[in-house]
């Protein structure tokens, strides 16, 4: 899909994104490797590119207090009303680049993105390792000595078995894990929907048609994903 389309549904359909990510990693497999991989209870956790707080949901239920941040308001919108039905209260949200988050240094125990640097990919083209280099140091400067980075990113939807879905992000995970010296892991994080039409719908509208198609042609209402997790402690 194209770089547009994916801005145009951050500016504009944040409430149909929100129901769609609502149907990922039913079996809460992401949650539970990101409890092994850091602590997470009674700490300060920053989030970047926080969408519409799905992940910012999950670190409240342990986290001391999360800062989330996402450059595009609507999603941030969104955000804010699933927070506050949730009934948690240790969460803030506000607008800012992933670049410049409006926090003092050393104010984190983990820092975290999900589903957000490689956009840069496509978005920054052959600049986006400077411009992930930049995120990478934002995240750093906001750590506690032996804080904890996090990179969530896709290794597949509608696939079995972790795979990078361009060569654009498999040079990116690649850049991670040998010049930044992450540490990877995958899971499976598969959609679970409640007819084959909600799936047709909610998927198609993000992924596209031929995704739709295959969907109503399997008559699918489980959809299979991978998603990678790169972490590292300073």
């Amino acid at each position: 899909m194209s770089d547009d389309h994916f801005l145009n549904i951050y500016a504009h359909q944040a409430e149909a994104y929100d129901r769609l990510v609502g149907r990922e990693d039913q079996r809460g497999l992401l949650f539970a490797a990101l409890m092994e991989l850091c602590r997470l209870d009674g700490t300060t956790v920053v989030e970047f590119g926080a969408g519409t707080g799905r992940l910012t949901r999950l670190l409240s239920l342990m986290a001391r207090r999360v800062y989330a941040f996402d450059f595009a308001f609507p999603m941030l919108a969104q955000a804010q009303q699933q927070l506050t039905l949730s009934g948690l209260s240790h969460w803030r949200l506000a607008q800012a680049d992933n670049r410049a988050m409006p926090l003092p240094a050393g104010c984190a125990d983990v820092v975290i993105e999900g589903w957000s640097f490689g956009h840069a990919v496509g978005w920054s083209l052959g600049d986006w390792r400077v411009q992930v280099g930049l995120m990478l140091d934002e995240m750093r400067r906001l750590l506690k000595p032996h804080g904890t980075a996090i990179l969530i990113e896709t290794l597949g939807t509608g696939q079995k078995q972790p795979s990078p879905p361009t060569e654009g992000l498999a040079q990116l995970y690649r850049w991670w894990q040998e010049e930044h010296g992450f540490q990877h892991r995958w899971v499976r994080t598969d959609y679970q929907f409640e007819s084959v039409d909600e799936a047709e719908a909610l998927l198609g509208f993000f992924f596209g048609p031929e995704l739709a198609a295959r969907v109503r042609r399997e008559q699918l209402t489980i959809l299979p994903e991978c998603t990678g997790i790169w972490w590292r402690t300073y």
